[in-house]
């Protein structure tokens, strides 16, 4: 198996699901996953961070890097909004020793895998159902009445495709959740 440098961890799941909580618990608990930094298109929300939550890019640039083959995965998740995982971002992580967790959408997710088979591990993180996904998006006062409904719309479509992944974690309790995602990074490092 290669070396924990090599691999990859994917951390996929519908907006609101919980990736991004469970994302953090495996950071604070692993010093040897460090944060795979994805470029986006959008625009950054009040709390966010250029390089360090997204690489946010315009447009043209996100095309241009496209068109060269900079990028790893990369997806219009939303009308004109892209998100991607640049490959020198990886490589960025693998030069310092460190084992990548992309926190990623669902077919960005399958596209890594699929370029890096024996070296990624996927979770998928299920809600325990579309109604309590709808409530916690709700819950964020981020959405607009029309976002909300496009991400709800979204998700029950990428729940379709869950089985696409090495393991699926329902986050119905999140101290659950976290600690049993822990035990799969733990024994995929150990490989």
């Amino acid at each position: 198996m290669a070396s924990t440098q090599e691999k990859i961890i994917i951390i996929t799941a519908p907006s609101g699901a919980g990736k991004t909580s469970i994302t953090r618990h495996l950071l604070a608990n692993f010093p040897q996953l460090s944060f795979s930094i994805s470029a986006a298109t959008r625009q950054p929300r009040s709390n966010e961070v250029d390089g360090k939550d997204y690489y946010f890019i315009s447009l043209p640039d996100f095309r241009e890097k496209i068109k060269n083959n900079e990028f790893a995965e990369w997806e219009m998740v939303y009308e004109g909004k892209y998100y991607g995982t640049l490959k020198s971002e990886l490589q960025r992580l693998w030069n310092k020793d460190l084992c990548p967790l992309l926190d990623i959408d669902v077919k960005g997710a399958i596209h890594v895998q699929q370029q890096y088979p024996e070296r990624s591990l996927s979770l998928f993180i299920e809600p325990p159902s579309v109604d309590e996904l709808h409530r916690r998006l709700l819950s964020r006062g981020t959405e607009t009445e029309e976002t909300l409904n496009d991400r709800v719309n979204k998700a029950s479509y990428e729940l379709s495709f869950k089985h696409h992944f090495d393991k699926i974690i329902v986050n119905d309790n999140l101290e659950r959740a976290c600690a049993e995602a822990e035990e799969i990074i733990k024994a995929f490092l150990e490989k």
